[in-house]
């Protein structure tokens, strides 16, 4: 039997079930409200909103490898662009490009097209620090961990605090070995 090959971000993203946009960019503003009453620190909120997608991350990796059949990535770059091109489009419908590599090949931004989060949004004055869309830097960071890439993932651009794009820069620490619970000679 011939491998399945890999899906592509439109495809997945047209036979998954959606929530209604309008909804979810509410609820998800609504979470971000609550959290800057509770916390009243812009900073606090900024870490307790990717702490929140770092784990919506680890577990989302799961369905991703499950509906997307994308096989290993061979490097950080490949990784980085199948986030960019399957990824993003699959879960939140949009598109995005992976640019300004270093060198090394160990730093890279993500560019988004478009930002769904952050339809209906102004910041007011007291929240000039606040990285609105910081549950996206966690998503991407609780991900890569799954498949033993330790990554700091930052805002770059945020068109919420007045740049011309939504960019993220994802910079990779350390590849982890995989480590096996068992030993198969046993």
């Amino acid at each position: 039997m011939a491998p399945v090959a890999p899906r592509s971000g439109d495809a997945i993203f047209a036979s998954v079930e959606h929530v209604n946009a309008e909804l979810f960019t509410l609820t998800y503003g609504a979470i971000v409200r609550q959290l800057l009453t509770d916390l009243e620190e812009v900073e606090e909120v900024n870490k307790q909103l990717d702490q929140m997608g770092y784990n919506i991350g680890v577990r989302l990796i799961d369905e991703f490898l499950a509906k997307s059949n994308v096989s290993r990535c061979v490097d950080f770059k490949e990784t980085a662009d199948v986030i960019a091109k399957i990824g993003f489009k699959m879960f939140l419908g949009v598109g995005a490009s992976v640019t300004n590599w270093d060198a090394d090949g160990t730093c890279c931004s993500i560019v988004l097209e478009d930002n769904p989060l952050v339809d209906f949004v102004e910041l007011p004055d007291t929240c000039q620090g606040l990285y609105y869309c910081n549950i996206l830097s966690g998503v991407v960071r609780g991900a890569l961990e799954m498949v033993s890439m330790k990554t700091e993932v930052t805002w770059v651009r945020d068109m919420l605090r007045g740049d011309d794009a939504f960019e993220l820069q994802v910079k990779l620490l350390k590849q982890v070995p995989e480590e096996y619970p068992y030993k198969d000679d046993e």
